[in-house]
Parts: structure tokens; C-alpha cells; sequence
């Protein structure tokens, strides 16, 4: 099976350093290694001379917010178009077990989109992360399944689906079509693409083995910083899906008295004069 690592990258150079050496040391080598810099002219010089060899691809940033669904589409473009069979998606901040990309080729059928669980590292010591250290260290995710390695969790909850670590034939991802790119920015993109496939007859399992560590960075819970972007790409999931997503963030902003929800038109806005 010929395999794809496609990431989106805009900064954390640190990160795709470590991910790409977590490639290399990995048990199955991508036959493609797609890194899509996001208005990052530096993401070349970043992976120069660098195993397994990495191609980037440039995806210009819109209205300064990062085109993610876009980058992804056109790393999946790419790849598709160097002959990839297997399509594995993995973020910036993800280091792949060694086992990973086996497991999801192991897994892979058509009609599937494939999860491999997600665990979390803590903050990086100060002579960084070590490869062999990476799986005592990392806390699984307690809201996603981590099902053991050999095992597949099929009929998953495609509302569970993250974009972190998923893999998907090429004809699978025909069939879904890809991500809408009218999202930008932080959010919806990855809830409106597990909607997408849901609706095209795709079904979502769980991959024990296929392992992702994800790497320690700063987060605001909530992700007031991202506010405008979740109202945005939360309105368009809404028009395009008939129900809000990222609700629990929504509910936190209001507690914090940031947005009000409107329940006689089903509309959650920033709060201010006349809300």
C-alpha cells in the first residue's frame, strides 16, 4: 500500500522537527511525506535534507486566518496525485508511534475513515522530548477511545472524529469529497467533515496501535482567542448542518458573559450594545 503523511504547517518548527524524526524512526516509512506550509516561508528550510524526504506545497493564508481545510485538500491533492493509496493525516503538534502507520494500513478499507487514539505530553523538558520516552509520558485523551493495539472499535461516534490523527483510502476520500474550505480559522472544519462523511455512508473505527503523541503547547480553555473564529465557522456549520457545533465552548463563553445565544433564531453572537 503506498501511504501519504500529509501536515499543515504554519510555525512550530520545533514540533515538525520532532515528527518528522518520529517518521524515521517508525516501523513503516511514508512513501509520501506532504508538509503544507500555511504562509510559512520557512517550512523548507525546516525539513531540508530531512528523512523520510519531505515535499512542501503552498497554501497562502486568507484574511490572516489559517486556511486549514484548504491546506488539507491540497496535500491530499498532492498526494493523490503521486499515487498514494492511503491517505494519513497527522497535525503539527503529533509525533507518530512506530506503529502507526502499520496499523492504519493494517485497518484500512473502503468506505472507512480510521481514528488512532491521541495521547497528550506533558510540557517539554528541558533537553526535550526523547523519541523512546514519548509513550510512558503521554496521557490518552479520556474523552476519545484508546482501544488496545490489535484491536478495531467499529461504528464509532462520528461527532468524536478529530483531525489530529486520521487516515482514509483514496477512495474513501473521493467519496467524502474532501474538506469545505469556507472555514478558516480555528474550528468546525473537522466536525463538518465527519458530518460529510457520515452522510456519503462512511463509517468511523477506532485504531488501537495507530498512536499519536501529541506535543505540549500553551492552550486557553476556553480558547477565548479564537472566539471570532468559533462564531463564524460555528454559523456556518449551523447553515449548512441545521445545529451548532462546538457547544461547549459556546456555553463557557456565555458564562463568561462574552456571546448570548437567541433562542427564538437559534443564533449565538458576541455580546454589546442591543444584545
Amino acid at each position: 500500500m503506498n501511504i501519504a503523511v500529509i501536515t499543515p504547517v504554519a510555525g512550530r518548527h520545533s514540533h515538525l522537527r520532532l515528527q518528522h524524526a518520529g517518521l524515521r524512526h517508525g516501523g513503516r516509512r511514508p512513501d509520501h511525506y506532504v508538509v503544507v506550509a500555511m504562509g510559512d516561508e520557512e517550512v523548507r528550510t525546516v525539513t531540508a535534507d530531512g528523512e523520510p524526504p519531505a515535499e512542501v506545497i503552498d497554501v497562502p493564508v486568507r484574511d490572516g486566518r489559517l486556511p486549514l481545510a484548504a491546506a488539507r485538500n491540497a496535500g491530499a491533492h498532492r498526494a493523490l496525485t503521486a499515487g498514494a493509496d492511503l491517505l494519513v493525516f497527522l497535525d503539527v503538534d503529533c509525533v507518530p508511534s512506530p506503529t502507526l502507520l502499520t496499523r492504519y494500513a493494517d485497518a484500512a478499507a473502503p468506505g472507512v475513515l480510521l481514528c488512532g487514539p491521541v495521547a497528550y505530553l506533558p510540557p517539554t523538558p528541558d533537553r526535550g522530548y526523547r523519541l523512546g520516552e514519548l509513550p510512558a509520558l503521554a496521557s490518552p485523551h479520556p474523552a476519545r477511545p484508546a482501544p488496545p493495539a490489535g484491536v478495531v472499535v467499529r461504528g464509532g461516534d462520528p461527532r468524536l472524529f478529530w483531525s489530529l490523527s486520521f487516515a482514509l483510502t483514496a477512495h474513501t476520500w473521493r467519496q467524502v469529497g474532501g474538506f469545505c474550505e469556507q472555514y478558516t480559522g480555528y474550528g468546525g472544519e473537522d466536525t463538518d467533515f465527519a458530518a460529510t462523511a457520515t452522510r456519503s455512508g462512511v463509517d468511523l473505527w477506532w485504531v488501537g496501535g495507530a498512536e499519536a503523541y501529541h506535543q505540549h503547547h500553551p492552550v486557553h480553555t476556553p480558547p477565548v482567542h479564537h472566539l471570532d473564529d468559533i462564531l463564524r465557522n460555528g454559523a456556518l456549520y449551523k447553515k449548512r448542518w441545521g445545529s451548532w457545533p462546538m457547544l461547549g465552548w459556546l456555553r463557557e463563553f456565555a458564562r463568561m458573559g462574552l456571546v448570548v445565544h437567541h433562542p427564538a433564531t437559534d443564533t449565538w453572537r458576541r455580546t454589546g450594545p442591543g444584545q
